[in-house]
């Protein structure tokens, strides 16, 4: 299911998210001082292309929740809408429930980044 989930993915909403998370790094990496943020909106990239297969696991201390606030400030929350409802979209469905679960893990990363991994 991995492989052929996230091909579909890919084509019927991955591809929009991961751009989105792209330019976001994009931006972040404009300033010398952005640059950490920027590199883990690039790492996140390859989660929102391919999310099938792939784990989210939470963590971190005092400076991951600084960085958090700070990210979803200015960046989070738009990130945050635009995974929520294209995972509504694919709920509609019932074949599209598993794409809308996917899209709900990237919201909630998209909420909080910092002192996530992710694991295989």
């Amino acid at each position: 299911m991995g492989c052929l989930g996230n091909l579909i993915w890919f084509i019927f909403g991955g591809f929009v998210m991961g751009l989105s998370w792209l330019l976001a790094g994009v931006l972040w990496c404009i300033t010398i001082i952005g640059i950490p943020i920027g590199m883990q909106c690039f790492k996140f990239a390859s989660l929102a292309f391919f999310p099938f297969g792939k784990e989210v696991r939470y963590g971190g201390g005092a400076g991951s929740l600084l960085l958090n606030i700070l990210w979803i400030i200015i960046t989070g929350i738009p990130l945050a809408i635009e995974a929520a409802l294209i995972g509504m979209i694919f709920c509609i469905t019932i074949i599209g429930i598993p794409f809308g679960m996917q899209c709900f893990k990237i919201a909630k990363l998209a909420l909080m980044p910092f002192g996530s991994t992710i694991v295989n």
